[in-house]
This record gives structure tokens, sequence and C-alpha cells, in this order.
């Protein structure tokens, strides 16, 4: 059985993926000297937005019940 490559799953673990490489870049930018603040912040938008979106597919595949 070829597995679906466009499947929500998938889109969540490439997801993860690129937002743990997203932290580690923001910790070695933000340890790097001279500071760059700018890329910092636009790296640290990424991450919301990422996070964001991980979030909504979580939500699509395993929708909470009503209380």
């Amino acid at each position: 059985m070829e597995p679906n490559l466009h499947s929500p799953e998938r889109r969540l673990i490439e997801l993860r993926i690129e937002h743990a490489d997203l932290d580690a870049l923001i910790d070695a930018a933000a340890h790097a000297a001279p500071l760059d603040e700018l890329l910092l912040r636009r790296l640290k938008k990424k991450r919301l937005q990422l996070r964001d979106e991980i979030a909504r597919i979580e939500l699509a595949l395993d929708p909470k019940e009503p209380a």
C-alpha cells in the first residue's frame, strides 16, 4: 500500500519538522554576534504561523467533542 503523500497526517509531520528546524535556527540566531533583530523577528513570526497551522490540522484530525 502506497502512503498518501498529501495526507493531513504527513503534512502535520512535515510542519512539526519545519517547526523544530526553526526553533534550532532561532536559538542559533539569538546567540550569534552581531544579533540580527529583523531576521530573528521574521523567524519567530514564521514559527508562530507554523504552530497555528499545526494546531489547525490537529484539530481537524481529532476534533474535540462538546462537553
